[in-house]
């Protein structure tokens, strides 16, 4: 492919910010009540959990790249996979409603794996990310 044929998706600056903003908030809502066990116990609790979620952003915030060999994948906490195209046996976009939501995820999937993207992952809507995909991908023909 040629250069600057690399595409990434990655969580919004934005959503980042908003995770920050909620950990540092939590964390000084811990600080601030430690006298109650209880409510020190939930701050707690919830100050670890957004602040591991606002971390990852910060370590791995591109989710999704791909180029004319193949797709990286984020994969556990922050680690990255490289999938070459003929490792890559599907790419789909699963639908789901119930009650009242309605979930889009990007499906990536590879004989011994699932890869699962969300919109809040990619930055962009998930459709749109398969297509590209789609694109990349038959760039690469045989």
């Amino acid at each position: 492919m040629t250069e600057g044929s690399e595409r990434r998706w990655r969580v919004p600056p934005a959503q980042v910010a908003v995770k920050c903003a909620g950990a540092a908030a939590v964390t000084a809502l811990a600080v601030l009540y430690r006298d109650d066990p209880q409510f020190l116990f939930l701050a707690a609790a919830a100050a670890i959990g957004l602040n591991a979620l606002a971390l990852r952003d910060l370590v791995a915030p591109v989710r999704l790249a791909a180029d004319g060999d193949g797709v990286t994948v984020v994969t556990g906490y922050a680690g990255r996979r490289r999938l070459p195209w003929d490792a890559v046996t599907s790419i789909r976009v699963d639908e789901r409603r119930r009650l009242l939501l309605h979930t889009r995820m990007l499906e990536i999937e590879t004989e011994d794996d699932l890869h699962l993207l969300s919109a809040f992952d990619l930055g962009a809507d998930v459709h749109d990310v398969a297509d590209e995909l789609y694109r990349l991908r038959a760039r690469t023909g045989p």
